[in-house]
């Protein structure tokens, strides 16, 4: 059964529809999505406690692998719980500032997240076509310079896609046909002439996507040739193996968002849930995978885990003899003579 909703809402508030067509299916949708969300918190969470607690791992690789962690909780906190709302309790009104204020927070983040892939990547290759020069070339300063880059770059080409929507004036009735606030789906609603935010947003997003994917590419290809050309094939195998996992990461980050930007603008007659669904998975598959794929298969990482949990086990295990763990916290107990 569809939704309604209501057709006199005010400018000042709008109404997501969820995933239209396909609104008598959102407890089944729902599952899948809040699974990949805990998974996400809780796989994000683990990583940036990991690599704070163990100093071997406060190395520009982990660093960065930080950062996206913090992108990824962010940018999926910004949706998910209100998509959730929208699926379980028919929460479907949000305040035209909170929808803005969404817009910006996924796609700035978005931006961010490709920034720091790219950087990743060529983490990578430094560390494996020039080891020796690695720590002088990837000093500390230098990733927190590329990590205030991909900020910077985020909001100088995002914010003027949020400034734009506030700027035109929106129809009623305000029901935006998404499970969050995206910027085309936004757009529809704007009663003025809205072609300058339409070809703005399309090059960019464009743009950021293609550049990015280009390096990330070039730099898993230099990575591979130099495996190839002087490696074992049990090295071989594995660098072969990292890299794909990483590039089919990658490959979800990028490709549905583009899928759905652009089927939105020039494929009208396609159902609009598979628009919605692409752009959805788009937002909660990679933030899910993440910290699985660069977190769990990575050794130092399972090896720092391993060495957090012996110390706090050990820490457990030097309670001073004579205490006694109890609701209340310590206290102390009688020896038996």
């Amino acid at each position: 059964m569809s939704h309604s909703h209501p057709t006199n809402a005010s400018p000042s508030e709008l109404h997501l529809t969820g995933i239209p067509g396909l609104q008598h299916l959102h407890h089944w949708i729902s599952i899948p999505f809040c699974i990949m969300y805990l998974v996400t918190l809780a796989g994000n969470s683990t990583l940036l406690c990991v690599i704070k607690a163990d100093p071997s791992l406060h190395l520009p690789m982990f660093l960065l692998l930080s950062m996206l962690a913090v992108i990824d909780l962010v940018m999926s906190t910004s949706i998910t719980p209100k998509m959730l709302g929208i699926f379980w309790f028919h929460s479907t009104a949000i305040s035209l500032d909170a929808c803005l204020t969404q817009m910006y927070f996924v796609h700035a983040f978005s931006a961010m997240e490709s920034g720091v892939l790219v950087a990743m990547a060529f983490d990578r290759y430094v560390a494996i076509c020039n080891p020796l020069r690695y720590l002088s070339i990837l000093t500390n300063p230098v990733v927190a310079a590329i990590g205030l880059a991909a900020l910077l770059r985020a909001v100088v080409f995002m914010s003027p896609l949020t400034f734009q929507i506030h700027r035109l004036p929106l129809c009623s009735p305000a029901v935006v046909d998404h499970s969050y606030c995206e910027h085309v789906a936004v757009l529809k609603l704007a009663c003025g002439d809205a072609a300058f935010s339409n070809t703005y947003s399309l090059s960019i997003s464009t743009y950021v996507v293609t550049f990015d994917s280009l390096l990330i590419g070039l730099s898993y290809a230099l990575i591979l040739r130099a495996v190839f050309s002087l490696s074992s094939p049990q090295a071989c195998k594995k660098a072969f193996s990292t890299c794909s996992s990483h590039l089919c990461v990658m490959a979800l980050f990028y490709i549905p968002g583009l899928l759905s930007m652009y089927m939105e603008r020039y494929h009208q007659e396609l159902p609009p849930y598979i628009q919605v669904l692409l752009a959805d998975l788009y937002l909660l598959i990679p933030p899910a995978f993440n910290p699985l794929i660069y977190g769990i298969r990575t050794k130092q990482i399972r090896d720092g885990a391993r060495r957090v949990i012996s110390q706090r086990r050990s820490m457990a295990g030097r309670i001073e003899p004579g205490l006694q763990v109890t609701g209340l916290g310590l206290m102390k107990t009688k020896s038996v003579p």
